[in-house]
């Protein structure tokens, strides 16, 4: 882990914040209406999108204190998550009950779901280097091809605003497990100018990823299994004349995380996540604007267990959009996109290359003031594959101005992932796209001060991917229909805002007659803040249902239910320096959410933050 001396220079650092921003000149800022780019590829305002789409923003990402961005997500409606021992470890994601490999993540809108498995590694991801996560539920691929079968997770770094002068924020924090956190950023934009930049570095001692279990296999260690996490993002971009802008982002994340993997000593992976893209936009007419994108992802994974092997992937893409405003509330966008994916490993491939070209057509409009509607059409023709069509029909009608009611219908499908096709521990080369059949409808009330909304929706997947470990390959054999109920709300009284939703799901593989593993029917979520002059008060509860899991033996295969508490408090002691306090699971419940792996006990961090 990090040493002591690295620790105080990183605190030194963070310290100086505080006197580089009382040395600014003061500045007004204006608060907008919420903005959102993934719903439609394009800029809308959130209260005029078609769909289920909700936005976790700064505020708050910053009461996470040490929860990772997948438990993070797993506070909103309709998602659940499960952990294999820790935040450094391997997690998944599940978005309206579909598998993680159904869920499209995009990172400044670059895709980092891995060729190889069809997830993404949640563990690199840090909530100091995000702006805001946008979460698009229902079948996506008609915006963004393969994996969106569930929906999309946007994850958006910092980025600068429009034109203001520097500004700078830290962070430096210390917790349950010896846990150590600290990050800082700065950002700006001065005469066409803009640029953003941050980091981090974490680590903790950990807690013990596995518990004992009857299996003779069990990885179990009594061991504790800690981290070492750092990384950085940035943006920097110019517009050289109204309307044209040039520009460059990237992130780059890295995690040292135990594991356990029963007598072998200290075994560990290295897993490193990084984005580039550099992006041209353009606004060639008064009704046309085009937006050019390079970008290149590249992942890698080091594991050092009995045999040290390594892994990884490269994705390198390039996309041409065009927005066609034929008229004050109508919108057209052409759409090119080219994916190359390369496997890069010490264990071969049958296969190790896949190319992917793709067009698309979006229409957003508005008619009457009152009705708003979202189509899209997609054509993907994938090498060794061919031709994969999607489509999505969205409608939202305001009834009043404060109550709203909605329908709309999409279809998805997954590319299987190199390991399922080529792997070098099993595979079927024969293997078919999965797809699916997605439909909803939700009723919704707003008048300000209290939003209410209700939401059903059904998602039929066939052809549906399961390994067979009798075979040791994947098989077409499943087929799955996910119907679900959201209920969510929030009220405000004053200073105080009160928050609640119900999931109600039946995630089942029709093939077996089996609950999807790891998803629970029934989850639930309560929650309070409130403001007190200089003090913000939070409470939090979460309950989630009994799940089952496959991997277990057949006696043991439900995973019980759980309830957690959750309390947080802030305190400004001025505009530019403050204190955060979260204290997770109050009554350190036991529990887990994946056969024979530990989750965190009662843990509390303390937070010291800098802005200006």
């Amino acid at each position: 882990m990090y040493s002591l001396s690295y620790r105080h220079s990183i605190a030194a650092l963070c310290c100086a914040l505080p006197m580089i921003a009382t040395a600014q000149t003061p500045h007004s800022v204006t608060r907008l209406d919420s903005i959102v780019v993934t719903p439609a590829r394009g800029a809308q305002l959130l209260n005029e999108v078609v769909g289920d789409v909700t936005v976790i923003d700064r505020e708050e990402l910053d009461r996470a204190g040490q929860t990772s961005v997948a438990e993070i997500l797993a506070k909103q409606p309709g998602i659940q998550f499960s952990s294999m021992g820790g935040p450094q470890t391997q997690a998944s994601v599940f978005l309206r009950g579909a598998n993680p490999a159904h869920t499209l993540v995009l990172v400044d809108g670059v895709r980092i779901n891995l060729p190889a498995s069809g997830g993404a590694n949640w563990n690199t991801l840090d909530p100091s280097l995000i702006e805001r996560i946008e979460i698009v539920r229902g079948s996506a691929s008609s915006l963004y091809g393969s994996s969106a079968i569930g929906g999309v997770i946007s994850i958006i770094t910092r980025k600068s605003g429009e034109d203001r002068p520097l500004s700078a924020w830290g962070n430096i924090g210390y917790g349950t497990h010896d846990t150590f956190r600290s990050s800082a950023g700065i950002s700006g934009a001065h005469n066409g100018w803009d640029y953003a930049f941050s980091g981090f570095v974490a680590d903790s001692a950990g807690f013990n990823a596995t518990r004992r279990t009857p299996d003779p296999y069990s990885p179990y260690n009594p061991d504790v299994d800690g981290y070492e996490s750092h990384g950085f993002s940035g943006s920097l971009g110019y517009q050289w004349q109204p309307g044209h802008h040039v520009g460059v982002s990237f992130m780059n994340s890295y995690v040292n995380g135990q594991y356990d993997s029963g007598a072998v000593i200290d075994p560990r992976t290295l897993t490193r996540q990084q984005t580039y893209a550099i992006t041209s936009t353009n606004q060639l007419s008064a009704f046309w604007q085009s937006t050019l994108r390079y970008a290149f992802t590249k992942e890698s994974s080091d594991s050092r267990d009995f045999n040290d092997s390594k892994a990884g992937a490269l994705q390198r893409s390039w996309s041409w959009q065009n927005d066609f405003n034929i008229g004050t509330d109508h919108t057209v966008s052409a759409l090119f996109e080219r994916l190359e994916e390369r496997m890069q490993s010490t264990q071969p491939y049958d296969v190790d290359a896949r190319n992917t070209n793709s067009v698309a057509l979006i229409y957003r409009g508005k008619f009457f003031d009152r009705l708003r509607t979202q189509a899209s059409i997609r054509n993907d023709n994938i090498s060794a594959y061919g031709n994969e069509q999607t489509g999505s029909l969205g409608l939202d009608y305001d009834i009043t101005d404060n109550w709203s009611v909605g329908v709309g219908g999409s279809t998805g499908f997954r590319t299987p992932t190199f390991n399922d096709l080529y792997g070098p521990w099993g595979n079927n080369p024969d293997l078919k796209p999965e797809k699916s059949r997605n439909i909803e409808a939700h009723i919704s009330f707003d008048n300000g001060t209290t939003r209410a909304d209700l939401t059903v929706y059904q998602n039929k997947i066939r052809d549906l991917i399961t390994y067979n470990p009798q075979l040791w390959y994947s098989e077409n054999i499943d087929k799955a229909t996910i119907r679900g109920l959201t209920v969510a709300g929030s009220h405000t009284v004053g200073n105080t805002v009160l928050s609640a939703s119900a999931d109600f799901m039946n995630p089942k593989n029709d093939t077996t007659g089996e609950l999807l593993p790891r998803r629970a029917k029934q989850v639930y979520h309560l929650g309070i803040n409130h403001r007190i002059n200089a003090w913000d008060l939070g409470a939090e509860y979460q309950f989630v249902g009994k799940r089952i899991d496959t991997a277990a033996p057949t006696s043991d295969r439900w995973l019980g239910g759980y309830s957690l508490f959750n309390l947080t408090a802030a305190y400004d002691f001025s505009k530019n320096v403050g204190v955060q306090v979260r204290w997770n699971n109050i009554f350190d419940k036991d529990y887990t959410n994946a056969y024979g792996y530990n989750m965190p006990g009662s843990n509390i961090f303390v937070n010291l933050s800098f802005r200006m």
